[in-house]
Formats: C-alpha cells, sequence, structure tokens
C-alpha cells in the first residue's frame, strides 16, 4: 500500500465551537512526503502537524505557529475530530486550509469530515507509506488515569471510563482498526459537556458556538438533547475517536495496542511525545514490510 492523499480539492462552512463564528474549512491534495500541513489562511501561516507544534490540550488539541513576518502567533483548536477521519482513512499528505483559529465543530463528532473526505476521495500515491509500529510498551500515567500503547500485529483501541454521573457512570469500548468499522463503530460519537460548564465557559467568551446540535448535553441528572444517545456508550467511543485524532498528530498511523483509563488529550500528547523520545519505542517501516495482512486490508 502507498501513501495516500485526497483526489480533489473540497471545502465546508461551520460554527467554531468557541468563538461561534462562521469558519470555513478547505481540504487540498498534497504530494508524497509532504505530511499533513495546517494552514491559517487570516495569517497566512503554515504549521506541519506534530507532537512538537501542540502548545494547549486543556479542553481540546491545540496547534500553533509562528508567522516568520512578524511575531505573531497563530492557533488552531479542535482539530482532533477531522484528525481521527484522516487516521481512519489512511492519509497521508493533506493541506487544511481554515480562515480563524478553530476547526468547526460541525456535529461533534467526525462523521461530517468523513463525509468530505468521500467526497473528496482518495488517491493512491507512487511512493510507500510508513506506519509507526510500536516497538516496547510506553505508558503515561496522572494517579490511576494513563494511556499506553504496546506492540502489536494489529491495531487496536481500548478505553474505559468512570464519571459520577448516572448517565455515564462506568463505560468502556473496544475497537479494531478499520475504515469501515470507524464508520460503523466511532464516527459518530459526539463530544460531550455539562450544562454547568458550559454556562461558565460562555460567561468568559468560551464556548459560544456549543449546542445541542454540536454536542451531547448533560445536566445533573439526565441527557439534555431530545433525540437522546446515538449508542449506548456514546461517551466512551467518543474518547476513542478524540485518541485516534492525538495520535495521528504524530502524522502517521500507528501499529500497536492503544489502552487508556480516564484519559485525555493532555495524557494522549504526552504519550506521543514520550513514543518519539527513544527510537527504542518505535520504528519507521513500511507497510508494504508490515507482516501484516489484516492492518494492510484495514484501509480497504
Amino acid at each position: 500500500m502507498n501513501q495516500r492523499t485526497i483526489s480533489q480539492a473540497v471545502e465546508v462552512i461551520g460554527i467554531g465551537l468557541h468563538k461561534g463564528e462562521p469558519i470555513k474549512l478547505r481540504l487540498e491534495p498534497l504530494g508524497t512526503n509532504a505530511g499533513i500541513i495546517f494552514y491559517r489562511e487570516d495569517l497566512a501561516l503554515s504549521i506541519p502537524l506534530s507532537p512538537s507544534v501542540v502548545v494547549d490540550t486543556q479542553m481540546a488539541t491545540v496547534i500553533g505557529g509562528k508567522k516568520t513576518t512578524s511575531n505573531e502567533n497563530g492557533t488552531i483548536s479542535t482539530i482532533e475530530h477531522f484528525l481521527s477521519a484522516v487516521y481512519a482513512y489512511g492519509i497521508d499528505n493533506i493541506r487544511v486550509i481554515v480562515d480563524g483559529n478553530e476547526m468547526p465543530i460541525m456535529d461533534g463528532s467526525a462523521a461530517s469530515f468523513c463525509l468530505l473526505l468521500d467526497e473528496a476521495g482518495i488517491t493512491e500515491q507512487d511512493v510507500p507509506k510508513e506506519v509507526i509500529r510500536i516497538k516496547k510498551t510506553v505508558e503515561v500515567r496522572d494517579g490511576d488515569k494513563f494511556v499506553r500503547v504496546e506492540p502489536s500485529n494489529k491495531v487496536t483501541f481500548n478505553f474505559e471510563i468512570d464519571f459520577e454521573h448516572p448517565v455515564i457512570g462506568q463505560q468502556s469500548q473496544s475497537y479494531s482498526f478499520g475504515t469501515k468499522p470507524f464508520l460503523e463503530e466511532i464516527a459518530r460519537a459526539r463530544t460531550f459537556g455539562f450544562a454547568r460548564d458550559i454556562q461558565y465557559l460562555q460567561s468568559i467568551n468560551l464556548a459560544l458556538g456549543a449546542s445541542l446540535n454540536n454536542a451531547i448535553g448533560l445536566d445533573d441528572e439526565k441527557v439534555l438533547n431530545p433525540e437522546g444517545l446515538r449508542f449506548d456508550n456514546e461517551f466512551a467511543r467518543h474518547k476513542i475517536l478524540d485518541a485516534m485524532g492525538d495520535m495521528m498528530v504524530t502524522g502517521h498511523n500507528i501499529l500497536g495496542a492503544y489502552s487508556s483509563f480516564a484519559g485525555s488529550h493532555k495524557l494522549n500528547h504526552e504519550l506521543t511525545v514520550a513514543i518519539l523520545a527513544d527510537t527504542a519505542n518505535y520504528e519507521m517501516v513500511s507497510l508494504s514490510k508490515v507482516q501484516s495482512r489484516e492492518f494492510a486490508k484495514s484501509f480497504a
């Protein structure tokens, strides 16, 4: 299997979660070995994706860079939902253009981004696709919370959460990687938030675009969305969606087994940094040389 890009440019307009303003997103194909490049059109600022450009993980994964012609810094927030779709489709080279400081939130899941990639189409290029093969278990902890990757010939994600809320409680989800299973099991799982937190954030001019159209809303007892949940354990499924997007910040698919209890964007970022800090932890390998037909077929 070779590297992949999209077949044609596509664009969409959606609401930004924090400013509540329209954000134009445009995706463009790139040549081989170009990687994933984010671009702030309003600042003429390119941000090649890597863990080194992550500048904040408190509420989302945020990347940033500095303009070469001035000292002005630019950031792009909430990239993880889009990147989970990029991970699932096996895209290696793509230009992601926005005209503001965040990705559009769409419906709070990755489903709309998958539709956009379907519209763009996928083109296989003439250079072999490389993946990060995990050679050694790497774990990051914060008390009883952890994220971990282990060597495996299969790509799996296992996530467990435990919230003191009657609707959430203890939940878990296991996912064996594949584009089709992603669309069926993970892509439609929405982000979630508590009404009390949203009220506070909006009082300080954040989460101005948050609504029941782009998130699961919860009060102290119940789900506020009239349509209810898309899955009984939608919260755990969305955590896998987030984890896939955060792992894609490396710029590559990862061959290994990911697991977490109560993980976060912060821990996921620390995990990617820890993996790449030591070549004893990983190796870059051509997918054609990976002795796992199942992994190669999972992108079909």
